[in-house]
């Protein structure tokens, strides 16, 4: 690296760091940057680091600490649930906008950005659509225009105050799936074939030109075999190719970051590796949905820290290998954890056979885990040259 470039890397930084409103370091009080919440220690890097919330623990009066973690620690936010469509209409033609205004105006207040989730998925959709669909009272034709309707009104509702929407979530299936060869899943890909996915960018960058466009898929931090039958990273790449070259507006590639404890792990160099190959396309990438989950054995629900500390030790190595491989490709604009506290994590309730939790970076009490003091030390001690700042990502029209 040329001496210039390191002036003007150095310059960023201090620009940043007087932005943040940081107080200057003295000879009686020197700068601690471990006092520094999470996102506005990403935001050294440019990255926005930022968490799922759930609109029911935010409204919870018994439970502040809540709602004081979700406003502060994060620089990005995302709806759990509240704008999935089973949740904002509900019933044909009567939308409840009340839940997911709230959850703007949250984000809205502490100056965080917002990942709006999800346009379009073949989970939590009203039973008035599915049923419809599946006794013959919405046609084929009838289908494609409520969708069409679905995107347009709830991008335009929002214009200008999402930063970036998952269009798409989940389209592709799994080696496990019957047939095991990879294809297009779901209500969708069954109804209106996979000329939907081009259909949902297209609608979407119509109705707000500026939010970046994403695509957002579960177990696509690396690639495997580099088969596209049965690596479902591949799959996902040659997609989000074949769309770019028939000019569909995808501005990015969210990878979830659903991981356990009890599988083998990825290297930092692996996910690199996939992150750098999808900004080969153009594309900004994100980590979305950022979990690392456990088995409870009945040690472990004894309490029995032999257990214990393994799985702990194992969540926080699983959290640092996504955010270093996130650091260090430019393109990766955001991390996000989905849920902060395992007092209120999805996990339990979805994994329970045989039971799993312990998925987050704070416990049940909003006591701080390894995984969050290593996500933590990995933002204070990342920089130049092989950590800098973001590449912003234009929309594309």
């Amino acid at each position: 690296m040329k001496l210039r470039r390191w002036i003007a890397t150095g310059a960023v930084a201090v620009a940043t760091v007087a932005a943040l409103n940081v107080a200057p370091a003295t000879a009686g009080r020197p700068y601690d940057p471990t006092t520094q919440s999470l996102g506005d220690l990403a935001l050294r890097h440019g990255l926005y680091l930022g968490t799922a919330v759930d609109m029911d623990a935010l409204n919870d009066a018994s439970d502040p600490r809540y709602r004081q973690l979700a406003a502060t620690e994060f620089s990005t936010v995302t709806a759990e649930n509240v704008m999935k469509w089973e949740s904002l209409e509900p019933t044909r033609g009567r939308y409840n906008w009340g839940p997911a205004d709230e959850f703007v105006a949250f984000a809205r207040k502490n100056h965080q950005r917002v990942r709006g989730h999800v346009l379009v998925w073949q989970n939590q959709l009203p039973g008035w659509l599915t049923s419809g669909v599946a006794d013959g009272s919405i046609s084929k034709a009838e289908l494609r225009q409520i969708l069409r309707d679905h995107i347009t009104r709830v991008v335009t509702r929002y214009q200008g105050r999402i930063w970036q929407w998952d269009v798409v979530n989940e389209a592709v299936s799994d080696p496990w799936d019957t047939p095991s060869t990879l294809h297009y899943k779901g209500f969708w890909a069954q109804h209106l074939g996979p000329g939907y996915l081009a259909d949902a960018f297209r609608w979407a960058r119509a109705a707000d030109p500026k939010a970046l466009l994403f695509y957002n898929d579960y177990n696509i931090e690396a690639f495997g075999s580099g088969n596209p039958a049965d690596d479902k990273t591949q799959f996902v790449y040659e997609m989000a190719r074949d769309l770019r070259a028939r000019g569909v507006p995808i501005d990015g590639v969210g990878s979830q970051g659903h991981l356990g404890t009890q599988y083998g792990n990825y290297s930092t160099f692996q996910v690199v590796d996939a992150l750098k190959k999808f900004a080969g396309l153009g594309l900004a990438t994100a980590f979305t949905e950022v979990d690392v989950r456990s088995q409870l054995t009945e040690a472990v629900r004894a309490g029995d820290s032999n257990e214990i500390n393994p799985r702990l030790q194992a969540a926080a190595a699983n959290f640092s290998v996504l955010l270093r491989a996130c650091l260090a490709e430019r393109h990766c604009l955001s991390f996000t954890l989905w849920g902060f506290t395992d007092r209120h994590s999805w996990v339990p309730d979805w994994f329970d056979n045989p039971p799993e939790g312990m998925a987050t970076v704070y416990d049940e009490n909003y006591r701080p885990k390894l995984a969050y003091q290593e996500l933590k030390a990995d933002l204070i001690y990342s920089g130049p040259p092989f950590v800098l700042p973001r590449v912003p990502q234009q929309p594309r029209r």
